[in-house]
C-alpha cells in the first residue's frame, strides 16, 4: 500500500506544554507504519469554548506519511495521548496532550469513531495557521482551499512561537 499523507493537530495546556508537544511530534514518527514528514512551528493560543479559565495552549500540526488505515491511525493517536497522561474528566477539560486527526489524504469519513476531515478544522485558527504553514495551498474535501477559511477567523488571536526542529 502506498503511504497516505495525513495531518495531525497537537495541543497541550498542562505542565510543560511546549516540551510535551515537541516530544509528541517526535513520537508520531515512531508510530507503526508511519513516518514524520514535517512539523509546523509551535503556536500559543487562548482556550476556546471552555467552561472555566485555563492556561493557554501550545499547538502545532504534523504531516505524516502512513500506511495505517484512518481508524487505526486514530487508535494509535489515542494511545499516544494516554501515554502522555491524557485523561478525559469532562468535555473541554485542560489537556496534557490532545491529538486530532485532521486530514487523511482526500478521505471523507463519518463514523461514530472518526469524522474526516475533522469537523471543526476550518473554525480554529490554532489548526489553520500551522496547517497553512506546512502547505499554504492545502485544500480539504468539502471545504476547498483552507486559506479562504482562515480569513474568516481574524478575531482568533494566535502567537507563532518557534519552528519545530524536525
Amino acid at each position: 500500500m502506498n503511504p497516505v499523507l495525513a495531518y495531525v493537530a497537537l495541543g497541550a495546556n498542562l505542565g510543560d506544554a511546549e516540551t510535551t508537544v515537541r516530544a509528541a511530534i517526535s513520537a508520531l514518527g515512531r508510530l507503526p507504519d508511519t513516518r514524520l514528514v514535517a512539523a509546523s512551528s509551535l503556536y500559543r493560543t487562548a482556550p476556546l469554548d471552555v467552561p472555566e479559565p485555563q492556561p493557554d495552549y501550545i499547538n502545532a500540526v504534523a504531516r505524516v506519511a502512513t500506511t495505517l488505515p484512518p481508524e487505526s491511525l486514530l487508535d494509535e493517536l489515542l494511545a499516544l495521548e494516554a501515554r502522555f497522561g491524557r485523561v478525559r474528566p469532562y468535555r473541554w477539560a485542560p489537556r496534557a496532550l490532545d491529538l486530532d486527526l485532521l486530514l487523511y489524504g482526500g478521505v471523507v469519513l463519518d463514523t461514530p469513531h472518526l469524522t474526516l476531515p475533522h469537523p471543526r478544522l476550518h473554525q480554529r485558527a490554532f489548526v489553520l495557521d500551522p496547517l497553512l504553514e506546512l502547505d499554504p495551498t492545502l485544500e480539504a474535501p468539502g471545504l476547498g482551499p483552507l486559506s479562504l477559511w482562515r480569513e474568516r477567523l481574524r478575531d482568533q488571536d494566535i502567537e507563532r512561537l518557534q519552528p519545530h526542529p524536525a
